[in-house]
């Protein structure tokens, strides 16, 4: 599989917009898209070994960057979906995108954003080079399997 093929959406997720989610200009916060975003994450890295990897040998993400591009605001009630997928694989670094849709918006998009993460060595405190099985682990997801 080709680094063309990766940017599937393999993981979605919905998360139902809280009353206490809105801020005092009566819209969600903006800090609750990030939230969201790696609630979408952690189970990106469930399916895909990279969990699993961590609890073995303590090797695992580490956020490098993360930008947001808020496009709508959200309100209460909603019900916001999640969908993310690794849009790049490198050496010892991924970069994941995130679309985040509004139920009661009748699906608009209401935030992007894309997250530069590095496979870390916790033991060691550096990056660490991307094994053939999580790679493997990565497309598969990103294919289906």
């Amino acid at each position: 599989m080709c680094e063309s093929s990766l940017s599937s959406w393999p993981i979605r997720i919905k998360v139902p917009v809280q009353w206490g989610d809105m801020d005092a200009l009566a819209h969600v916060n903006h800090t609750l898209y990030i939230k969201w975003m790696e609630s979408a994450r952690m189970v990106y890295f469930n399916a895909c070994g990279l969990s699993d990897l961590y609890e073995k040998e303590r090797i695992g993400p580490i956020l490098g960057t993360l930008e947001v591009t808020y496009l709508r605001p959200v309100h209460f009630p909603d019900v916001i979906t999640i969908e993310t997928t690794v849009s790049r694989l490198g050496g010892s670094s991924f970069d994941m995108d995130y679309r985040l849709t509004s139920q009661e918006q009748g699906g608009a998009t209401v935030a992007t954003g894309r997250a530069a993460c590095v496979i870390y060595d916790y033991n060691n405190a550096c990056s660490f080079m991307m094994s053939d099985a999580l790679r493997a682990g990565f497309l598969a997801l990103e294919a289906g399997a």
